[in-house]
């Protein structure tokens, strides 16, 4: 175990975790909302520090970030638990999982930070992905891990529910360098339904993480039934819009999976429909995900003509030249270092 960050000690042996924004204040020999960090007389500890679950090779596409270094690999990790409980989680079997009901479950080693970068350094990666699961619950580790990393020359990514306080996000800035945050729903009390969350907090780490100049990219699993109607779409893609039109949004087919097995997969005339109100609202990067055949090319915001075209993850060809259009010299938002 590990001592915690962002938590406060309160009186008759309590604390009050700030690290996400349920604000557990949890008693002596109890755990906080996500099942991994434990008071234990009076200290808050963590108790996933470098214990790592799942690690992969994998094209930074993936996360999805489409403007953060294309064609580059990513070493990614992830430990057990998560402070959201999605109905769909399409990695429930870990993200779901945690030290106070399965103490149990998951590796007893600790994996020094300087072997992650190591291996990424080995395997030919640009960056580190904070992934598979919410990094917000492994922080600690992934904060020590990031500052080595960028000692390295190597970047950083977090794939985020965005359910960080602000004090997160700023301590994790210095060596954050992108994020892909979920935005899930538009209606807070779909939140609170099928996560167990709130919406402001997500808007508000998405407001906060643009004004740092963290690069950004914003997911939406599109799921029949749930926030698939026309209001939804258009309060999604105007809010995203009203904070940046450059921020790219990757609208993804769902997949019945977890507690969402009765549900049916994403239509393509759905993510579609979800492409024109994107476009109207005025997004100038709009990307169609877990599909193949349309969505997936990013193409010049000024032109219009194509600038990276790619098959799935694989990038074909390649028309970004020192961050600008290769037609038309445009400057290209983005990280293409």
């Amino acid at each position: 175990m590990k001592e915690a960050l962002l938590y406060e000690k309160l009186d008759n042996g309590s604390v009050h975790c700030y690290l996400c924004n349920h604000h557990c204040r949890i008693t002596d020999k109890k755990f906080g909302f996500c099942g991994v960090r434990q008071n234990i007389g009076g200290t808050l500890y963590t108790h996933v520090y470098g214990k790592i679950i799942s690690s992969h090779v994998d094209p930074i596409e993936k996360k999805p970030l489409y403007h953060f270094l294309p064609g580059s690999f990513s070493f990614s990790i992830a430990t057990i638990g998560c402070n959201f409980r999605c109905g769909f989680c399409q990695n429930w079997e870990i993200s779901q999982s945690n030290v106070r009901d399965n103490p149990e479950f998951g590796p007893a080693d600790i994996v020094p930070c300087a072997e992650v970068v190591n291996a990424a350094e080995k395997n030919g990666c640009r960056s580190i992905s904070y992934t598979y699961t919410e990094p917000t619950i492994f922080f600690e580790y992934a904060l020590d891990v990031a500052k080595l990393a960028k000692e390295k020359g190597l970047y950083n990514n977090f794939v985020t529910n965005g359910y960080m306080t602000s004090e997160s996000i700023e301590m994790i800035k210095p060596y954050l360098d992108a994020a892909n945050i979920d935005l899930k729903f538009f209606k807070d009390e779909s939140y609170k339904k099928v996560c167990a969350g709130s919406l402001d907090p997500v808007l508000d780490s998405i407001r906060l993480m643009r004004k740092l100049n963290i690069w950004i990219e914003i997911t939406t699993l599109i799921v029949p039934g749930q926030n698939d109607s026309v209001q939804e779409l258009e309060s999604i893609a105007n809010f995203i819009a009203g904070v940046d039109k450059d921020i790219p949004w990757h609208i993804s087919k769902f997949h019945p999976d977890y507690k969402f097995t009765g549900y049916e997969a994403t239509g393509e005339s759905t993510l579609k429909k979800a492409q024109d109100i994107g476009y109207k609202a005025g997004l100038n990067y709009i990307y169609a995900g877990n599909v193949t055949g349309f969505g997936n090319d990013t193409l010049c915001h000024n032109c219009k003509k194509v600038l990276i075209r790619r098959e799935i993850f694989d990038i074909l060809e390649n028309n970004i030249k020192d961050g600008k259009c290769g037609h038309c010299h445009a400057v290209i938002p983005g990280v293409f270092r």
